[in-house]
């Protein structure tokens, strides 16, 4: 029997390498299954599926964000699943991919400064504004929610 220190499961070269490699790619999935997280929550404005939301201190209801405002609204929590009415529950994704239509495929988006509950890909400039990254496109339909915190332009 080999003791554990002389063991070397594969050859220090670049067949070795290669024969790592190989062995990491067959225990991975071949496809990647991603799951969607959120929580439910009442909104106090009318909410379109997709629309960036922010939550309210006082009651922790969402409406929609906007970077050219204060620095809560510029706070994404998440995106809204499904559109709503005012007072409604609403679903709202905080990390995973969902559904969104007419992005650019690898583009990073961040939260519109011109458009409550708008995303963009040209990022807020100028003093008074917030620049908030919130995720990038997988596909011109698959958007990949990665919120980051908002940084003040002033």
């Amino acid at each position: 029997m080999a003791s554990v220190e002389n063991y070397i499961p594969y050859q220090p070269n670049a067949q070795g390498l290669t024969e790592a490699l190989l062995d990491l790619k067959s225990t991975m999935p071949s496809q990647l299954v991603s799951k969607v997280t959120g929580y439910k929550t009442n909104s106090f404005e009318d909410l379109t599926q997709g629309d960036a939301v922010y939550s309210r201190v006082n009651d922790g209801f969402v409406g929609k964000a906007i970077a050219n405002d204060t620095l809560d609204k510029a706070t994404v929590a998440g995106f809204v699943e499904t559109t709503s009415t005012s007072g409604s529950e609403v679903r709202v994704l905080t990390r995973g991919i969902t559904t969104m239509s007419g992005l650019d495929t690898g583009d990073l988006y961040f939260l519109s400064a011109a458009s409550p509950g708008a995303i963009t890909t040209t990022p807020p400039s100028g003093a008074s504004n917030f620049v908030t990254r919130v995720g990038e496109a997988g596909s011109s339909g698959q958007f990949i929610i990665k919120v980051e915190p908002p940084i003040d332009l002033s």
